[in-house]
């Protein structure tokens, strides 16, 4: 497996980082540039929730992101953060039968990546976040 890794700090700024990074990445690999935008909307989306509510201090926190390439075919991203626990893969999806006025707010971006992504799955180890998000490069 190819993997190529990605560390980014919990500051919204660095989104822009993780745009270039797979422009590049899409390159490299050979990707369609369909699946490097769902992959662009999957991070943002991934990323902002951690930044914005996955740290209750002010202080600098670093996120390592590992991108992996299989001969296989398959993609996987690994986002890891030392911020508080919280499991994604538990949130239950939205009912989208709702009006926009009587959904609660929040969860459509991580349903949005369970419905891009073909796994999510969600670790805690040594105060440790891990976000495993796979892809099969040609679906």
């Amino acid at each position: 497996m190819e993997i190529k890794t990605l560390v980014v700090d919990n500051q919204m700024s660095e989104l822009s980082k993780v745009v270039d990074f797979l422009d590049e990445l899409g390159e490299d690999w050979g990707l369609p540039a369909g699946l490097v935008f769902s992959l662009n909307l999957v991070m943002e989306e991934a990323l902002t929730n951690i930044i914005l509510y996955g740290f209750e201090d002010n202080n600098r926190h670093t996120i390592d992101i590992n991108f992996g390439k299989s001969a296989a075919e398959e993609l996987s991203i690994t986002i890891i953060d030392d911020g508080l626990p919280y499991d994604p893969t538990l949130k239950a999806d939205p009912d989208l039968s709702l009006s926009v006025e009587e959904r609660p707010i929040g969860g459509l971006g991580i349903f949005l990546i369970k419905k891009i992504m073909d796994k999510v799955e969600y670790q805690r180890n040594n105060s440790n976040n891990f976000l495993i998000l796979t892809k099969n490069i040609n679906s």
